[in-house]
């Protein structure tokens, strides 16, 4: 693949006359001035107008995906992967803003492949940058324009490591990091328990453990040892990146016990994609290495808990 292949992608369309999904409207600026914990005035009331840095929100394809990508953008991108640059990282965006949007504003847009750089180097690998500019309109009016950048590069391989030495390092699930306010936490799980903190003064319990209770400030607290009966609240399914020690897909879960709190944690014992809100689950130890075992949730039958629920005492200083 040469440079004067990429160029050539250079000026066609990644998108024609998209359209947006939703017209601009006030319970998407709620939500994104709440996220964003921004309350300026003007984004309330009668009169109000969309924070501009929501320009590429009205323009997203959500759950569903994106409409109207042209076959130049895909065709670029199987160059990309065809060579070996298959990974992806966002890098910036710019944005100018013509008019404000409003409420009620139909949004439409068009994308075009600006920019491909020359092969660059970088500390993630050896790749190109591809810019793409997006002129967003408001009842056909041109509100903004957006320029976004990412990186299509391969992997810089691991300096320093023999290939069994990285082998066996990307073989290590990550250390779970273990300090004063939840190292009690982690020696219920060396005895197979799942200790939830109980505040002294309110009898609040809460997870994951902090130092003081946020019910009413406490710092006085005890242990409840979980029973282990829990159920799906949540959850998403792993399919990309690939990190090392995972294998993916496979489905992580908020899942909520019987006691009221809840705990991040994977799914297993069946399918990721059987993996269902409501699902009951039953808490198990996974040896993962020599030195790590993890607190993990079995749908189905058969899943066996250690140890009898109890209380121990303790306060953090």
């Amino acid at each position: 693949m040469t440079y004067a292949a990429l160029k050539a992608f250079e000026g066609l369309p990644a998108a024609t006359a998209g359209v947006g999904k939703d017209l601009v409207n006030v319970p998407m600026i709620r939500h994104w001035c709440e996220a964003m914990g921004d309350t300026n005035p003007a984004y309330e009331g009668p009169d109000a107008i969309a924070p501009p840095t929501m320009l590429q929100a009205w323009t997203m394809g959500g759950l569903s995906g994106h409409q109207g990508r042209s076959g130049a953008y895909d065709e670029l991108f199987a160059l990309l992967d065809g060579a070996g640059y298959t990974s992806v990282v966002a890098t910036d965006c710019e944005q100018e803003y013509l008019r404000p949007l409003r409420p009620g504003d139909a949004i439409t847009f068009d994308a075009v492949i600006e920019s491909v750089s020359e092969r660059k180097t970088t500390k993630l690998g050896t790749g190109h940058f591809v810019t793409t500019r997006m002129d967003v309109r408001a009842d056909g009016e041109l509100a903004g324009t957006h320029r976004f950048r990412i990186l299509k590069y391969a992997p810089a391989a691991r300096a320093g490591l023999a290939v069994g030495q990285a082998r066996e390092q990307q073989a290590r699930r990550p250390r779970p990091v273990v300090n004063r306010d939840n190292a009690g936490f982690w020696e219920g799980v060396r005895e197979h328990r799942l200790l939830i903190q109980r505040c002294e003064a309110c009898g609040t319990l809460r997870f994951p453990w902090l130092p003081g209770c946020g019910a009413c400030a406490s710092q006085d607290w005890s242990t409840v040892e979980a029973s282990g009966e829990g159920t799906v609240f949540s959850y998403v399914v792993m399919h990309h990146p690939s990190f090392p020690a995972f294998d993916p897909p496979y489905a992580v879960g908020l899942i909520e016990l019987a006691e009221g709190v809840r705990i991040i944690s994977n799914v297993v014992g069946v399918p990721y994609d059987k993996v269902r809100i409501g699902m009951p689950v039953r808490l198990e130890f996974l040896r993962v290495d020599e030195e790590l075992e993890l607190p993990v949730f079995r749908a189905g039958d058969g899943a066996a808990v250690g140890g009898a629920t109890g209380v121990a005492t303790g306060r953090e200083g």
